[in-house]
């Protein structure tokens, strides 16, 4: 009778343990008894897909697109493997699977460090001819300068010949004795053409 007794008792706890598990798994979320079927998605471009054929509404498939975003970092490229854009630098990277390595992020940050330099570069340079510009603004404007006098041409000077001494040779001078004879020349056409010069009084 006791036996008889035990048995009953058993059978009746292991039917409300079966039936608390039962009633355990049937009020797991319908995302994670999904999972439990079906295997992960393995990218951003298969969550996306999963979460467009999913069956809910608007909003509940615009959340398990969000969720996708921030599972999968890197985006399929056309010719195999992934791009990471970095919104910070406004430039892509290209990673190996659907989320930077840690190698991998450690290259991006760096990039980044430099991005940062050039930029930091780049506004200082920028300011610095700003200011040059400001102060070059400030300067008084200067009167404009006058325009240089008009001078008469100076010709050259040329050295003449010295008339030639009396008693020189003129076979060893000849440019003096051709200064002489030309002075004498016009001299003589000058009394031919004016007359003698008047004597002057008291002379």
């Amino acid at each position: 009778m006791l036996y008889r007794d035990g048995l009953v008792a058993g059978s009746r706890k292991f039917a409300l343990l079966a039936i608390a598990g039962l009633s355990g798994l049937a009020l797991l979320p319908s995302r994670a008894h999904a999972q439990w079927w079906t295997a992960a998605p393995a990218d951003f471009e298969d969550c996306a897909e999963r979460a467009e054929k999913s069956v809910g509404s608007k909003d509940a498939k615009s959340a398990a697109l969000s969720h996708c975003e921030s599972k999968f970092a890197g985006r399929r490229k056309a010719g195999g493997g992934y791009a990471y854009y970095d919104f910070m630098q406004n430039r892509s990277f290209d990673i190996a699977g659907p989320n930077p390595s840690a190698a991998e992020q450690k290259m991006i940050d760096e990039q980044y460090t430099r991005y940062l330099d050039d930029h930091r570069r780049t506004v200082i340079v920028a300011a610095f001819a700003e200011q040059q510009r400001q102060q070059v603004a400030a300067l008084p404007a200067e009167a404009p300068l006058p325009p240089p006098a008009a001078t008469k041409e100076t010709k050259p000077v040329v050295a003449m010949p010295k008339p030639r001494p009396k008693g020189a040779n003129c076979a060893a001078e000849p440019l003096a004795c051709g200064w002489s004879r030309l002075s004498d020349g016009l001299k003589d056409l000058k009394k031919t053409l004016f007359g003698a010069p008047a004597k002057t009084k008291g002379g």
